[in-house]
């Protein structure tokens, strides 16, 4: 933190964290701890690569006003990640109840006599944050979670091995399940097999008193006609005699 004269600036650097293609932000904290109104208007060497939102305002007495800086994505980096770019913050008292829309250029003009204080602050880059690590601290790489012992002998579970014991607890269960729905699947299949084979022998047994009742109704038939032919026979006999 800084004094800019009217204003407290923190921090006077600007911090990015560089990445490729991708726009990135950072904030100062302008805080005005006097009995005046502070107007402010923030400055850069490099527009268009820059927004500042926002990039004037007002500070009332004992507050404070978070600016935010954005830079725009960018295709390249820079050589050895060094960045020349400048920001200049400017700073003026002005008449009580002043709002943003009041604010004018020629508030900042020293030359018309006004206190205009000014404070630079530079611009680096700094490597963006790495992601946190999938192994948490006291664990094992590639080791499960486990319970820890309290000092009186107490086993405390750790929400990883909650997790696991639930998840193992679930498994068994859904394996148990599909068990006996293999089971019970075989079952009913064999029994298919053994009324499939049932109906197929009665079938067969019905099929073989069809052929028995058919033979009792074709013999006597025979012996009808065979009768029938020795009485034509002996007829035919008895008239030639």
């Amino acid at each position: 933190m800084s004094n800019g004269d009217h204003l407290l600036i923190d921090p006077l650097e600007l911090q990015f964290p560089f990445e490729l293609k991708k726009q990135i932000s950072c904030s100062m904290q302008l805080t005005n701890k006097s009995d005046d109104y502070v107007a402010f208007k923030v400055k850069t060497t490099n527009p268009k690569k820059y927004c500042v939102r926002p990039n004037t305002g007002v500070v009332v007495p004992h507050s404070a006003c978070d600016v935010i800086v954005t830079m725009q994505a960018q295709k390249e980096a820079p050589p050895d990640m060094q960045c020349r770019d400048k920001f200049l913050l400017q700073s003026v008292v002005v008449r009580p109840g002043i709002t943003s829309k009041d604010i004018t250029p020629e508030m900042f003009n020293k030359e018309s006599g006004n206190h205009v204080a000014e404070c630079k602050l530079k611009v680096t880059y700094v490597p963006p944050p790495q992601p946190p690590s999938p192994v948490r601290e006291g664990s094992e790489e590639g080791s499960s979670p486990r319970a820890s012992v309290s000092d009186n002998g107490t086993v405390n579970q750790t929400p990883e091995f909650n997790f696991m014991s639930k998840a193992f607890n679930e498994f068994h269960e859904s394996t148990s399940e599909v068990k006996a729905m293999i089971s019970k699947l075989t079952e009913e299949k064999q029994n298919a097999i053994q009324q499939n084979k049932k109906l197929h022998q009665e079938m067969e047994l019905l099929k073989r008193q069809g052929n028995r009742s058919h033979t009792r109704l074709v013999v006597p038939f025979k012996y009808v006609i065979i009768i029938g032919l020795i009485g034509i026979l002996v007829g035919y006999l008895f008239k030639r005699t």
